[in-house]
């Protein structure tokens, strides 16, 4: 039980509640604890070993016990009790976006409704609208929803984020095994998608079957799948399926780049080889006349033998990589050390943990040359969102600190709602004063395709947005992304030369990398930012290079990889 998994479950309880029709100061009670919990800088596995759960600020003594409760034992009595009397298809429709415990303790108790598919039958029923507060729009609104869901389910894959977490776990694990001398990861986990399936594991070992045997007595291992000679399937938590073979060092690099794929990449590749007059396979090069092996312990061999350069993990996709190699035009892939400030950053002022000044210094020990604190607006309440009166306050707060600091820039901005008809939630002449105004929709995410898309393009029109922040809007595992034609807003981004955030939180990553292609194909800028609403979340910064990576931006692509001098000549701040 992680920091997250720990908030997580105290949020679902706080729902659970709600819809049980629990008094509001209990439940409210368990969603402070979960953003306090999301915000620490430790995890709460030491604070227990160190005795320190005390300490945790702003947390009950009685969710503390619970917090202590779910480190030992994986789960606390009152939610393992709450979760016996709810139907289990409650929580599914309350996951469903704008639904929330009300609406669904109100299709509970009116209409019987216990799943999404008899959710979805009462709407297409029509007897939805004969609700009280509903009507002929909001059933439609909910139709909408959960077809889009339905479209959008993808199941058994995981965040990258948590795949690379227990990936990690387990090299470390393997790391002491005397059998093992080297061990790494494969698959769409070292290509960097957003989401994974099972995990890849390639080691060498020249005592395979000790090695192997080794692997599946591992203490996390749940289930043994599959045990052999030279590989094996686990099962780990969180329904991760991990697969393991044993190679030698020989084989390695064909292994490595056979098992990290992708499919499409290693097809074009043997087709390649083919035309070379030889045959390609996990165990490397075979003579077609000869039918001599030539084996390859580095996978830069694999390259370098079929007249390519090495290709880096993340474009393997065959999206023309292939064909670009070929010509010499293979793109120079952006880096973490590329990036010199993160203009999308969260204080306290709303729903942020830390001040500005401590933001400031974590930004300061990242090696930055500025941030931006942009705090959300008013209509964004749940996050506290600064009224225009406060907003101005933070801008002349912003501008006390900064005078105060030497080694970084601090700019003042906004993350400013996208009201449902369009409309921003301050005035003009409230974002003219500020150095970056961010744009983004947190409500109406049920809208039409044709609203969505307006509604963001009269966004960009407006002078004093500079970026648009996680332009879909999807949450992983909890919402896909709202409808909207993204071809369209690229164009107009273009159009009003705007960017495009890459938000590098874990459960956003939006952009993709798909449209993240097509924005820099398109010649719109992008700015790769981590949404930051604690300290460690700066470290996210790396799963937003992992995105841009796969649609091959440079750092010529990216507003962030700009000076200072650069960033504020482009965005006319005067500093």
């Amino acid at each position: 039980m992680d920091n997250i998994r720990i908030a997580e479950m105290f949020n679902r309880m706080a729902r659970l509640l709600e819809f049980k029709g629990e008094n509001q100061f209990k439940t409210r009670a368990y969603t402070n604890a979960a953003r306090t919990i999301k915000g620490l800088d430790e995890e709460l596995q030491v604070l227990h070993k160190e005795a320190k759960i005390e300490d945790i600020p702003g947390v009950g003594k009685i969710l503390k016990g619970k917090i202590v409760e779910m480190l030992e034992t994986g789960t606390f009595e009152s939610y393992e009790k709450i979760v016996e009397e709810v139907p289990p298809g409650i929580i599914e429709i309350m996951n469903i976006p704008g639904i929330g415990p009300k609406k669904a303790r109100l299709f509970y108790e009116k209409l019987g409704v216990e799943s999404v598919d008899e959710l979805k039958k009462a709407a297409k029923d029509h007897r939805i609208r004969r609700l009280p507060r509903m009507g002929e729009k909001q059933e439609e609104k909910i139709l909408r929803s959960i077809i889009r869901l339905e479209e959008d389910k993808d199941q058994g894959r995981h965040p990258l984020a948590l795949g690379m977490e227990i990936a990690e776990e387990i090299k470390d694990e393997l790391s002491s095994c005397p059998h093992i001398k080297k061990v790494t990861i494969a698959g769409s986990l070292r290509r960097k998608r957003d989401t994974v399936g099972d995990i890849d594991l390639i080691a060498i070992s020249e005592e395979p079957e000790k090695a192997v045997a080794f692997f599946t007595n591992m203490k996390n291992v749940e289930e043994v799948l599959e045990s052999g000679i030279s590989e094996a399937s686990v099962l780990y938590p969180e329904n991760f399926r991990v697969d393991i073979r044993m190679v030698r060092k020989d084989d390695f690099g064909s292994m490595m780049q056979h098992f990290t794929g992708s499919k499409e990449h290693n097809i074009h590749l043997r087709e390649l080889a083919l035309s070379k007059g030889y045959r390609l396979n996990e165990y490397g090069f075979t003579n077609e006349g000869t039918g001599n092996l030539i084996p390859c312990d580095q996978e830069k061999s694999i390259y370098e033998f079929l007249g390519l350069d090495h290709l880096p993990p993340e474009i393997r996709e065959d999206r023309g990589e292939i064909e670009a190699s070929l010509r010499g035009h293979l793109p120079q892939l952006i880096e973490k050390e590329d990036i010199k400030g993160d203009l999308h950053v969260h204080s306290n002022w709303s729903d942020g943990i830390n001040t500005i000044e401590e933001l400031a210094e974590a930004a300061i020990q990242r090696g930055y040359e500025y941030i931006a604190i942009t705090d959300h607006s008013q209509s964004t309440v749940v996050a506290n969102g600064l009224s225009e009166k406060r907003l101005l306050e933070h801008i002349d707060a912003v501008e006390r600190i900064n005078d105060k600091c030497d080694d970084i820039s601090i700019l003042s901005g906004s993350e400013c709602d996208i009201k449902t008809n369009g409309k921003l939630d301050y005035s003009n002449d409230i974002l003219e004063r500020l150095d970056i105004v961010i744009v983004a929709v947190h409500a109406g995410l049920e809208q039409s395709r044709r609203k969505m898309t307006g509604r963001i393009v009269s966004a960009l029109e407006n002078e004093y947005v500079d970026i648009v922040a996680h332009p879909t809007g999807r949450k992983f595992g909890k919402r896909p992304p709202y409808d909207v034609d993204i071809e369209t807003i690229i164009s107009v981004a273009k159009d009003n030369d705007k960017v495009l955030e890459i938000n590098s939180s874990p459960w956003r990553l939006d952009l993709n990398d798909i449209n993240a292609k097509k924005a820099k194909e398109n010649g719109v800028m992008l700015a790769i930012n981590t949404d930051t609403h604690a300290i460690d979340h700066f470290d996210n910064i790396i799963f937003g290079i992992d995105v841009a990576r796969r649609a091959w931006i440079e750092p010529s692509d990216v507003i962030n990889t700009m000076n200072l001098k650069q960033l504020c000549s482009r965005f006319g701040i005067s500093k």
